[in-house]
């Protein structure tokens, strides 16, 4: 054999142990994204959840705030009294077809925007994960997508709180909940948010009762309370 085999055999072992490396660094470069990926997934799943929160509640927000700003939703029109002879109020009433139809509307609308939003609104910056300040908001960006998954719904509520001895402050609270599935790359998981918005309030004005007596909550004072109604009622 001539020095030309020995020679194109030496190139042949180089070629072999040049992909060889190649081939082992390529191992180790993904086995270290795997890790970091292991690592960092439970910290990429908290800044999802909490971008696609905050971007869920600003849509309920702003299309409640349209429905109100347009006369959609209207004390007098999801409200109705019942009078007496005198004019002093004894009932209310919803009025649930108004109600119904609104809470229809206003959760279709935000249903609409929420599979509008775009996947580079709810990017994360790799930087973010780190924990350094330096670094949050740099760096190439994570893929995050939403879309509506199970039940949502939205309803009425009607509160009252007492707002003196004749007067009782009545709201109108829609409560809108709203189930997402958040897909990270090679990760689905699901949230539900939840958000309560005062959509109509006024303060029921009644009668002042000639005489009235107020009991505390604090058993201390019960002896003292027992006393004036007594004497009020005698």
């Amino acid at each position: 054999m001539g020095p030309g085999f020995f020679y194109y055999r030496r190139r042949i072992n180089r070629r072999a142990l040049t992909r060889l490396l190649a081939l082992l660094l390529t191992a180790l470069l993904l086995a270290a994204a795997v890790f970091a990926m292991l690592q960092l997934r439970p910290l990429l799943e908290s800044l999802a959840t909490t971008r696609v929160s905050n971007t869920v509640n600003r849509i309920i927000s702003e299309a409640v705030d349209e429905a109100i700003q347009s006369g959609e939703i209207r004390y007098d029109q999801l409200i109705s009294f019942e009078k007496d002879n005198e004019g002093r109020i004894t009932a209310v009433h919803s009025n649930m077809a108004v109600c119904n139809r609104l809470q229809s509307e206003i959760l279709d609308l935000i249903l609409t925007r929420v599979g509008q939003v775009s996947a580079r609104e709810l990017s994360i910056p790799i930087g973010s994960l780190t924990g350094s300040a330096l670094l949050a908001g740099r760096g190439p960006r994570i893929s995050v997508r939403m879309e509506s998954v199970g039940t949502s719904s939205a309803w009425f509520e009607n509160e009252f709180v007492t707002g003196g001895i004749n007067q009782t402050n009545h709201r109108i609270i829609l409560h809108i909940e709203v189930s997402v599935a958040i897909l990270l790359p090679g990760v689905t998981t699901t949230t539900r948010v939840s958000n309560a918005v005062t959509v109509a309030e006024t303060v029921i004005v009644g009668s002042v009762p000639e005489t009235y007596t107020y009991f505390s909550t604090d058993p201390t004072t019960y002896e003292e309370d027992l006393k004036d109604y007594i004497l009020n009622n005698s």
